[in-house]
């Protein structure tokens, strides 16, 4: 297997947030999901991003596993 070659500080860049470690758990702190939410359909993003998010996934994209890390990021604090 292949190791990711982007990691979630390169992802909260491509969603436009900001990407230091400390930013990214603050993040994840303050927008918890709800299981029946998926990561890509949560309120907070902004059209462009939760397009970013749907394609990725959907594309099964590089990308695809860290929107999968964040999705169970988001959803284990809940």
């Amino acid at each position: 297997m292949e190791l990711p070659i982007h990691n979630l500080s390169m992802l909260f860049d491509q969603l436009g947030l900001k990407s230091d470690p400390e930013s990214i758990e603050e993040f994840i702190a303050t927008h918890a999901l709800p299981e029946d939410v998926k990561v890509s359909e949560a309120p907070f993003w902004t059209p462009a991003q939760a397009a970013l998010l749907k394609e990725e996934i959907l594309e099964d994209a590089d990308w695809a596993i860290l929107v999968d890390e964040l999705n169970e990021s988001l959803h284990s604090r809940h």
